[in-house]
């Protein structure tokens, strides 16, 4: 139990029996009456967003997370199967929620992977990440006006606004919390 004053964003609380993910923290101190901190929370296993205000002396429940780094190896019907990177142990970890991460699963990288409970929850990524470009439209001469973009197709078949001057095969680096190109790779 920690009191909720004292919640940072990054930390895991138990909300309902269920993990979530605080996303943001706004402290608020009025003028009058006591001050409270409102809370916006990621159901980990459903990727729900909630809202939550709590005086800043209530106490609240955080939960202890594990990472573990684990090798991705591939996807099938059942959700994303990776190898633990300490013991060889294969485990899946359910797609339920995590739908927007399957673009930046690449084989053989290693990612940490949140487990609760002797649970995976998630699939923590780097923030930024090079992916190659399998497919550019070609870029018509004159097209040259202040930040022209165009949509380009990632072998993880990320959609990405891309600058003019992108072309198949090209590897680029996108921020993987906005999904947004940041620049060519080498």
């Amino acid at each position: 139990m920690v009191k909720a004053g004292a919640v940072d964003k990054g930390m895991y609380l138990l909300v309902k029996g269920t993990p979530h993910l605080v996303t943001e923290r706004e402290f608020v101190n009025p003028g009058k009456g006591s001050a409270f901190v409102r809370l916006k929370l990621k159901n980990i296993r459903t990727g729900l967003v909630v809202r939550q205000v709590n005086k800043s002396q209530e106490q609240v429940e955080d939960v202890e997370i594990d990472t573990v780094p684990a090798q991705y190896l591939y996807s099938d019907g059942d959700g994303y199967v990776f190898m633990n990177a300490e013991t060889y142990d294969q485990f899946t970890v359910p797609p339920d929620g995590l739908e927007d991460r399957r673009h930046y699963l690449l084989d053989g990288e290693t990612y940490q992977i949140v487990v609760w409970d002797e649970t995976p929850l998630d699939i923590k990524l780097p923030i930024k990440m090079a992916l190659e470009v399998t497919d550019a439209p070609h870029a018509e001469r004159g097209d040259t006006a202040t930040g022209v973009t165009k949509v380009a197709t990632t072998a993880t078949d990320l959609k990405v606004k891309v600058p003019l001057f992108i072309k198949d095969g090209d590897r680029i680096v996108v921020n993987t919390e906005t999904g947004e190109y940041v620049e060519r790779s080498s």
